[in-house]
């Protein structure tokens, strides 16, 4: 499970680094370029509800296996992709492999470990599994497109993918399928398309001299529409992504609304790091990749005491913790910019998210999932997962897409991302503090 993890969580942001290789090859500027890594964490965490109560219905392992096998598919299409139209449907592809195998992976996991210090271990390595995934994609990224080209990214998952599958089947128990129900594809359709629009929107109000000055209040009017059709057939539906049981709980739903926010700014600093090192620096696809390399290695310390730090702390202290460093993190970032400091410079910003992400990831993760049953972990599972990938989704849209438009020339995007960060983190902070659990359902004082 934790091989899976990782591939996935290095596909999210592998392609930043190889993205100038990327266009240079197909004759693709940056606008259309911005597609490749928004289009895929949106279609993934928009399905992801989907997938895990896909889990939930047909069985764990059965969706585990399908969603792993398309998402290695998908990752041979990209890596052989002859066009940069095939490349953005392979991307999607690799989406919905995501969205059906990771929130069915959680919640074998979620199963086979008590609530507890065991529970809360596993989750921690699962969390920075994740973690390292995602930064290492930068690192993976630079070496492989600079010494072997950018289809590599994508060819080496493949062999790790089908080591997963095989050890899936002899690993993984089977489990009999739930009785039959029918799916919300509407609410999945409309939950892809509010951020898509959302992202076209606000993109496109971006650009200094768009030729369709139309199409930005369309777009976002678009995204509107589709959100509060989502709430609309949510509400009708028999069986709805979101069961109106799980507003009930009162933690779960603050630790999902903490969970999007603070992804926001997680996911923004990933991209004004590298950024920084190429754009404003020169620095190449090797140089900059390695430059993050600090960012690993301070993931990999912060998971090795966060299980400790959540017996003692307790869930909503971690990650008010982790949000503050965040705070830090993209203060660090403004900072670096202003003074145009060296790559250097940014060392101490990449081990305030490394804290950040850790601390917040892991106690939102371990509330979101607190008290499920084995009927309802695939989509507890989904919908936190989901929190996680569209909120980073929305905050690479703002922070990077606002900060770095081009009608704003003459700012600094660095300063203007951070401080757009910095308010998403402002309510993500006011939001966890009101997360509290009872003793009587952790076995320990989590909040």
């Amino acid at each position: 499970m934790a091989m899976l993890q990782f591939f996935i969580a290095v596909d999210v942001t592998v392609v930043n680094v190889a993205l100038p290789s990327i266009g240079a090859d197909f004759g693709v500027d940056g606008h259309a370029l911005t597609w490749v890594v928004v289009g895929y964490t949106i279609t993934g965490g928009g399905l992801l509800m989907l997938g895990g109560r896909l889990g939930d219905v047909l069985g764990r392992r059965r969706i585990l296996l399908l969603g792993t096998a398309l998402f290695g598919t998908a990752s041979l299409l990209a890596g052989l992709a002859p066009s940069f139209i095939l490349l953005v449907v392979a991307r999607l592809l690799q989406g919905v492999g995501e969205a059906l195998a990771l929130p069915a992976a959680m919640a074998v996991i979620v199963l086979m470990f008590p609530e507890g210090p065991r529970r809360s271990r596993a989750l921690s390595v699962w969390a920075a599994v994740a973690s390292c995934g995602l930064v290492l994609g930068f690192v993976v990224s630079g070496i492989v497109t600079e010494l072997f080209g950018w289809r590599w990214i994508f060819l080496v998952s493949v062999p790790f993918v089908l080591v997963v599958l095989a050890a899936a089947v002899f690993l993984v128990p089977g489990e009999r399928p739930a009785e039959s129900t029918s799916s919300d594809l509407p609410g999945s359709l409309l939950l892809i398309a509010a951020p898509l629009l959302f992202t076209l929107g606000v993109v496109e109000a971006g650009k200094a001299d768009s030729t369709l000055p139309w199409l930005p209040p369309v777009a976002l009017a678009g995204a509107a529409v589709a959100g509060a059709l989502f709430i609309r057939v949510e509400r009708r539906s028999r069986n709805p992504l979101v069961p109106l049981r799980f507003f009930r709980g009162r933690p779960r739903v603050l630790a999902n609304l903490a969970t999007a926010l603070l992804s926001a700014a997680l996911s923004a600093s990933f991209l004004l790091f590298t950024y920084y090192l190429q754009d404003r620096l020169g620095a190449g696809p090797l140089r900059a990749g390695l430059t993050m390399l600090p960012l690993a290695v301070s993931l990999i310390v912060a998971s090795a005491l966060v299980p400790g730090l959540l017996g003692q702390w307790g869930a909503r202290v971690c990650v008010l913790a982790g949000i503050c460093s965040t705070v830090l993190a993209m203060a660090a970032i403004a900072l670096v910019s202003h003074f145009e400091a060296t790559g250097l410079a940014l060392i101490p910003a990449m081990v305030f998210i490394a804290a950040g992400m850790v601390l917040g990831t892991v106690g939102l993760q371990y509330v979101a999932v607190t008290g499920v049953t084995e009927n309802d972990a695939g989509i507890a599972s989904g919908i936190q997962r989901a929190a996680d990938q569209l909120g980073g989704s929305t905050g690479i849209t703002i922070c990077i897409g606002v900060g770095f438009a081009p009608a704003l020339d003459g700012t600094d995007p660095f300063l203007t991302g951070s401080l757009l960060a910095i308010v998403g983190l402002a309510a993500a902070g006011l939001v966890a503090w009101r997360i509290s659990l009872p003793v009587a359902v952790t076995g320990q004082p989590l909040g």
